[in-house]
């Protein structure tokens, strides 16, 4: 490839970021090595179209504003990681409960958090939170494309499903309000996705992968003020449970059950639609090996330990042809979910769970401030039958946003909280004590893409990412908002699924 460094500015990010927009970059002309879509990646920078993002294809190409020691020297250990993980992969999934493997990192292990982090970002990164926008609340990128939209394509991953939850009276900042009547849809706002590993990636991961994407808050952790504190009986929502003692909280409960049968998008739970999702495909995939994986950050990490726990007591991981479906949690800034015996309860049913956390986020210290795991056992269960005791799910990575030379001493709470801050903490950790240094190299400028987080002697701009012209376009002489093809929906099939796990009886 070929740069002229005429007229050229350094392009301060790098993997998996939006392009900051109407720069002019590089001036490149294609290799005999360039692909066709990398060329007209290029050609539509230069030609200030709108940017798309960087995929890992293209990393190596582009020019950081910070560069890292570590960078050419990880690389090398990428392949033969893959090569173990196909080995490995129930281990690195928690079947040991983590044990040895998180210290020191193991690089295997490090390597799949951030993998799965990425995706669980890829929901904020395609979401539509602006509420000037007729499509606020959906997925910028439709289900056939979305992958390959974020720059994700080499994932291997293909998403199955989109998932929509309604606008929570329990959890009101959770959901982004347009300012004028949406038209798509007046309660629902869309909330993660369902997503299959393709047939190469499942040779080297090892087995087929069913991942669960959650989606969180976006930066406001003003919904951490909406949980009620209280404790709600799982089995209150007709959620299978033998133990009517297993709680969890209410508010957390409520958006994952609710429905509004009144709304396209509504008419199906969370729930309903992620068990209508896992019959269906552990029923097309009942003669491989198979593992179920669920991730999400802030809110979005609750919804993906209910939804295990869910999965597993209805026994959906155990499939027709016999075959026990392995069923592990990632979890990034999660609060706590329910109590003792939701946690014990967990456990019984062999849902593994990893929390990262940074020990200076306020979220995984909610619910129940007070009254928590950190209590001696003894006088904890003395007080699990108050209403706002709560218990941990799992095994906690816990890091340190201090330990960085990357970031500032801050104090803002939703830098703490920041996703792409913990991607980058993982990056840098390598066990209690030892000093930070980045494993992977990914872009440290990855940060403060909606945030400002990052020391400023890196000079890349605090919440960079944005959109062009807000999705406005020029048309005819009028500025107007780009239309799209209609919104991915529910599958036609998913009320017969419903019946086959008995949710419907055959009169619905």
């Amino acid at each position: 490839m070929a740069i002229s460094t005429s007229s050229s500015i350094l392009f301060p990010f790098s993997t998996k970021s939006q392009l900051p927009l109407n720069h002019t970059l590089f001036s490149i002309s294609p290799s005999a090595s360039d692909s066709h879509s990398s060329w007209k990646w290029r050609t539509q920078l230069l030609l200030h179209q709108p940017a798309l993002p960087i995929s890992k294809r293209t990393r190596k190409n582009v020019v950081s504003a910070i560069s890292t020691d570590s960078e050419v020297s990880t690389r090398s250990g990428e392949t033969e990681n893959e090569t173990e993980l196909a080995k490995k992969w129930r281990e690195i999934h928690g079947s040991g409960d983590w044990a040895n493997l998180l210290d020191p990192m193991n690089p295997i292990l490090r390597s799949e958090l951030i993998r799965y982090g990425e995706m669980t970002q890829a929901c904020y990164d395609s979401f539509v939170y602006d509420p000037y926008s007729k499509y606020c609340g959906t997925s910028r990128y439709p289900l056939e494309s979305f992958f390959q939209s974020l720059g994700l394509e080499s994932e291997g991953y293909q998403v199955t499903r989109f998932l929509y939850a309604t606008g929570n009276t329990q959890m009101p900042n959770l959901f982004i309000k347009p300012r004028f009547p949406k038209l798509w849809s007046t309660r629902a706002n869309w909330i993660g996705y369902v997503a299959v590993s393709d047939e190469e990636t499942s040779k080297r991961l090892g087995r087929r992968d069913i991942l669960i994407a959650w989606r969180g808050t976006v930066t406001r952790l003003e919904w951490v003020a909406d949980m009620t504190n209280i404790l709600n009986p799982i089995s209150s929502r007709k959620i299978q449970c033998p133990d009517p003692s297993v709680k969890v909280e209410f508010g957390f409960l409520d958006l994952y059950t609710d429905k509004d049968e009144e709304c396209e998008f509504c008419k199906y739970s969370a729930r309903e639609q992620i068990l209508a999702e896992m019959k269906r495909l552990l029923e097309k995939y009942k003669e491989e090996e198979v593992s179920i994986t669920i991730t999400g950050h802030s809110l979005g990490s609750a919804l993906a330990t209910l939804s295990a726990y869910d999965i597993a007591e209805t026994g959906l991981n155990k499939t027709s042809a016999g075959r026990d479906v392995h069923i592990s949690v990632f979890s990034f800034g999660g609060p706590r979910v329910g109590n003792m015996r939701f946690s014990e309860r967990m456990n019984d049913l062999g849902v593994k769970v990893l929390r990262v956390v940074n020990i200076h986020d306020i979220v995984p210290k909610s619910p129940g401030l007070f009254l928590n795991e950190k209590l001696p056992p003894w006088l904890l269960k003395m007080t699990t039958w108050l209403p706002w005791s709560y218990v941990h799910v799992g095994v906690e990575l816990e890091l340190d946003h201090l330990e960085s030379p990357y970031l500032r001493r801050s104090t803002d709470a939703g830098c703490s909280h920041n996703l792409e801050a913990h991607l980058h903490l993982l990056d840098g950790y390598q066990g209690k004590g030892m000093k930070f240094e980045l494993a992977i190299g990914r872009d440290p400028a990855l940060v403060n893409k909606s945030c400002d987080f990052l020391e400023d002697k890196y000079m890349v701009p605090p919440m960079w990412r944005q959109d062009e012209n807000k999705g406005m376009i020029y048309v005819d002489g009028r500025w107007v908002f780009a239309d799209r093809s209609d919104i991915d929906g529910h599958p036609e099939d998913t009320h017969y699924h419903l019946k086959e796990i008995g949710l419907f009886s055959e009169k619905e």
